[in-house]
């Protein structure tokens, strides 16, 4: 008899964008008292739908990490409300924040223990998610013997693994050189496009925001509120370089460079 596998995609039966996976309504957050008193969110309201792609861009210190973590409930909003609708919710960082003494498939299989899944039903899963991400071959080794895209491929089988609806991703390919980020977004796209969960992913780098986004926010100087938005009419598949991404990247960095020169 074939063993069972637990699934790992993610079905919305109403479909991409209908209804909204995560809604902020007048959201702020503050930091500190007197002196030590730093506004990092005032005022934000954004819904984003079920299935949708939305990048958040911004200069440094304007809140987007800490829109994510609200999102993920790792923080409470100062005043405002923070609703999930969609699901369970998983953050993705810049570093895989793996555990250096477990292997790939350990790692892995530790998000499927915590959730819960049978013994017998994890090892399909486990190889299941090792192929999805292309590491079959590397489920023995250990993540210092893994390059820097790798270890995020780890970190996205580990996400995945929790079943987790809602992907938040906090800068993940920042610090990888841009031929390997290049060969991740369109991994990631392919996933996003295969699962049905829905992205919302923190980036520094305006083009990646147009590459992978259905949607562009882009938030102001500290404190951060939304200052634009911009809908991704651009058919796939996207690459970094092409005229219509380039295009769009011009227009927001353009915003943002007056953001910045105004408020610093």
């Amino acid at each position: 008899m074939k063993s069972e596998t637990v699934p790992i995609s993610v079905d919305h039966p109403s479909g991409h964008r209908l209804g909204a996976a995560v809604s902020l309504d007048s959201v702020s957050k503050n930091f500190g008292h007197g002196k030590s008193f730093v506004p990092a969110l005032d005022n934000v309201s954004l819904d984003i739908g079920m299935g949708e792609f939305l990048c958040l861009v911004g200069a440094s210190g304007c809140g987007k990490s800490t829109l994510l973590n609200l999102i993920a409930g790792l923080d409470r909003p100062t005043s405002g409300t923070v609703e999930v609708r969609g699901g369970r919710t998983t953050l993705m960082f810049q570093e895989g924040a793996l555990f250096p003494w477990l292997t790939v498939e350990k790692n892995i299989d530790l998000a499927l223990r915590l959730r819960g899944v049978p013994r017998h039903l994890r090892r399909d899963t486990l190889e299941a998610l090792l192929e999805m991400v292309h590491l079959k071959d590397f489920a023995q080794r250990r993540p210092h013997e893994l390059s820097g895209g790798m270890r995020q491929r780890v970190a996205l089988a580990r996400a995945l693994g929790q079943q987790a609806e809602i992907l938040l991703m906090d800068e993940p390919f920042g610090a990888l050189d841009a031929m390997t980020r290049d060969i991740l977004h369109e991994e990631l796209e392919g996933l996003w496009r295969e699962t049905g969960f829905t992205v919302v992913f923190v980036t520094h780098n305006v083009r990646e925001a147009v590459r992978l986004g259905d949607r562009v926010v882009l938030l102001s100087s500290r404190p951060g509120r939304i200052k634009a938005e911009f809908d991704v009419h651009i058919e796939h598949p996207r690459r970094t370089e092409s005229a219509a991404v380039g295009a769009l990247a011009a227009s927001i960095i353009d915003e943002l460079r007056r953001e910045v020169r105004t408020h610093g």
